[in-house]
């Protein structure tokens, strides 16, 4: 696999969640979940399953910071 995005976090599928037309992928990296929603046909094409090893590739052009008051 070769994308431009820098952020590939390898991980374990934890839930694959189906909806009418999209679904939410849990994947665990490293005791941290990361969810994704994508649409069914993705998960198809795929073959996602619990269990198997997956990246969450996260392309963003802005990141925010929160804290607590």
């Amino acid at each position: 696999m070769k994308i431009s995005a820098r952020n590939q976090l390898l991980g374990t599928v934890l839930a694959v969640i189906k909806g009418a037309t999209t679904s939410h992928i849990r994947i665990d990296i490293g005791g941290a979940v990361v969810t994704a929603s994508i649409t069914n046909e993705a998960v198809d094409e795929l073959k996602l399953t619990v269990g198997q090893k997956a990246y969450a590739v996260i392309k963003a052009s802005d990141v925010m910071v929160g804290v607590e008051r």
